[in-house]
């Protein structure tokens, strides 16, 4: 038998995707391999994506509350929808449910479900529910629309396109780790109050409840830019450079100088004594957007301070590396299989 770690993410989608027959129905365009399958709607494409949370694997009850989880869960949907240069449109959510849930914490859950769906003008329109022996288990579906001149692939960066990315990283994971070591120090005395700073509120907030970038779907819109691909950050920069660079052919150059680290990240990271551009590039979950551009496009965001330039991409795909000030250049590795979170 083969171990999964062997194979790793990128390895496994790969090997479904190649045992996955052609599709035979002339309305799918595009099926595994990016953020969302892809349908022909006429004047627009429509878009699907699913994903799934399960308790103890992608949460910890302990410390994630449920209205929190239910519009984390509902934000991972649209952020996939937002990699593809679409806006979402309905959702469905099915969930798992032990004996050990009562319906007053359903109601929580649902109640953050419908936060997020009216935050991102979505409608929640279905679902289902199933018993569970193994805790919750969450599955979203979100169907979103895009115009056809304006979809973003994966697959389709060029070499010498501008990398970039929105917001900034690491936080999420910093927050993480806040949160477990409340965890532990509950655990190890159940009467201690948690001593989760107000300085910290930003990176408990990035882990706890973060945003999808529909914003900058609208604000490249806006600005008559398509990208020439794009990606949403949710396994961590490394994962997500990859998936794009491995798809589009392409090899790339990061500047380790460039990656958008907030100060409260920075502060976290020495900390916990953890670099913080391991954080930015391994830590995940921070549903920010990767896009590449071409150089004269990018004139145009220069001075937008929510985008920042990490990079450029190169036509080698052997070599996507982390570049040093002092020249020095890493080659840049996925973390590995999916963490808790």
């Amino acid at each position: 038998m083969t171990d999964l770690n062997t194979l790793g993410e990128i390895g496994l989608i790969e090997r479904i995707r190649q045992a996955t027959p052609t599709p035979t129905h002339s309305e799918t365009i595009y099926g595994i391999g990016d953020d969302a399958a892809v349908f022909d709607w006429g004047d627009d494409y429509g878009l699907l994506t699913t994903d799934m949370l399960v308790e103890g694997i992608h949460f910890d009850l302990t410390y994630v509350p449920l209205k929190h989880l239910g519009y984390k869960a509902v934000t991972f949907g649209v952020s996939d929808i937002a990699a593809m240069n679409g806006l979402p449109i309905q959702a469905t959510i099915s969930v798992g449910l032990s004996s050990r849930f009562p319906v007053e914490a359903v109601d929580e859950l649902y109640e953050g479900i419908r936060a997020a769906c009216e935050a991102y003008n979505v409608d929640l329109v279905g679902g289902d529910t199933s018993s569970s022996r193994s805790g919750l288990i969450i599955s979203v579906s979100v169907l979103g629309k895009v115009p056809k001149d304006l979809i973003t692939y994966r697959n389709t960066a060029q070499p010498n396109d501008v990398i970039c990315v929105t917001g900034d990283l690491g936080a999420a994971y910093l927050g993480l780790q806040l949160l477990e070591r409340e965890k532990q120090v509950f655990l190890a005395d159940p009467n201690m109050q948690p001593n989760l700073s107000e300085e910290r509120a930003y990176l408990v907030q990035r882990q706890l409840r973060p945003d999808a970038r529909t914003d900058m779907v609208h604000e490249l819109r806006d600005l008559g830019i398509r990208p020439t691909a794009m990606i949403d950050i949710s396994d961590g920069l490394a994962s997500e450079l990859l998936h794009l660079c491995h798809q589009s052919g392409t090899g790339a150059v990061v500047f380790d100088e460039n990656l958008p680290i907030d100060d409260q990240t920075h502060l976290a990271a020495d900390e916990f004594k953890i670099s913080p551009i391991t954080a930015a590039l391994n830590g995940g979950e921070d549903y920010e957007l990767l896009f590449t551009v071409r150089p004269q496009a990018f004139e145009k965001l220069e001075t937008n301070a929510r985008i920042t330039a990490i990079g450029y991409l190169t036509a080698d795909p052997t070599k996507i590396v982390l570049a040093t000030k002092a020249g020095q250049q890493t080659p840049i590795r996925a973390q590995g299989w999916e963490r808790q979170g």
